[in-house]
């Protein structure tokens, strides 16, 4: 295949750290395939009165702290200029994110990047509500800003309950209520901002304690894996939030969830999709900017960067075709 022009749009190249990035390592999978690679932040995005830009750098990037990343040229290029463009920019989605995923469709007269994920995609399928969709697949949960509501769940639930925000990432905000819970009142009340904002209330897993599974999927097939294992002191399994790396066994269950989301994924464009399973049940799917890549390359000797790519080349030749 000839060359690429592939785009990134993410945070800040000069924060990423290079050991566990998993847009920087397809980035670096790119590279390795002779595709020029270009870089833009969602605050260098804009519209010239025909069509989307942004300031790009053409870049050329390495794994080594420190200096990992040089710029080669740096210029406004609209988005038609782009061969695929990857949306990671990571959460919160808020409004700001919303309206790039908007911006980076308007190509004018240009043919638009392939995307990875759809723009549209990503605004339809909230991490935290698109499993709704799947409610035998889920652990028993509500979605509320009542405080009656919440309270008579967590009352309810003699395992213990999950709160977290509907907008929330990385395990903040996440808190673990027992049906017993004399701060349950107040938690809720705070959570809720006095029960203005919904939150995410799940009946506790008993076995989220030995981990809960990062299962990352391209085109809606699983690659790889991860059991993110809390701490001795913490109910949170995110890496983000101490959590351990530790090899995932993808039992029927995971491979019956998996099957039963694919086409759903692939019907929306959502190309690579990280989801959570604990215990058996499906807890959310990520798809703005899924992270997981490296640790599962490392526990399954697999390059889960290689077979994302292998399907944004795919793409671009079936559209060049025709």
């Amino acid at each position: 295949m000839a060359p690429l022009t592939i785009g990134f749009l993410m945070d800040p190249l000069e924060t990423v750290r290079v050991d566990h990035d998993s847009t920087f390592a397809l980035m670096l999978e790119a590279q390795k395939r002779g595709h020029q690679v270009r870089y833009f932040e969602q605050g260098w995005l804009r519209f010239n009165g025909t069509c989307a830009e942004a300031r790009m750098r053409h870049v050329t990037v390495r794994r080594e702290l420190g200096r990992h990343f040089d710029i080669h040229d740096e210029a406004p290029h609209p988005m038609s200029s782009l061969d695929v463009l990857f949306m990671r920019k990571d959460p919160p989605v808020d409004a700001e994110f919303l309206h790039a995923t908007q911006l980076v469709e308007l190509c004018g007269t240009g043919r638009s990047p392939v995307f990875i994920n759809e723009p549209s995609g990503i605004r339809d399928a909230n991490e935290k509500l698109f499993a709704l969709r799947y409610p035998d697949l889920m652990p028993d949960t509500r979605i509320t800003g009542e405080l009656p509501v919440l309270l008579d769940f967590i009352a309810n639930n003699p395992a213990g309950t999950i709160l977290k925000p509907v907008d929330g990432f990385a395990g903040k905000g996440i808190l673990f209520l027992s049906s017993t819970d004399r701060n349950a009142r107040s938690a809720v009340d705070l959570l809720t901002r006095g029960g203005r904002e919904a939150v995410v209330a799940q009946a506790y897993i008993p076995e989220s304690r030995q981990g809960d599974k990062r299962i990352l999927l391209v085109d809606g097939d699983p690659v790889g894996g991860v059991l993110r294992v809390p701490s001795d002191d913490d109910h949170r399994g995110n890496m983000a939030a101490g959590g351990v790396p530790r090899k995932a066994v993808l039992t029927p269950r995971d491979l019956e969830i998996c099957a039963r989301l694919k086409p759903e994924l692939v019907r929306r464009g959502l190309r690579l999709v990280g989801i959570d399973v604990l215990g058996g049940y499906l807890t959310e799917v990520n798809v703005t900017s899924p992270t997981g890549l490296v640790e599962a390359n490392h526990l399954d000797n697999v390059c889960v960067e290689a077979t994302v790519l292998d399907v944004a080349e795919r793409l671009v030749a079936e559209r060049a075709a025709g």
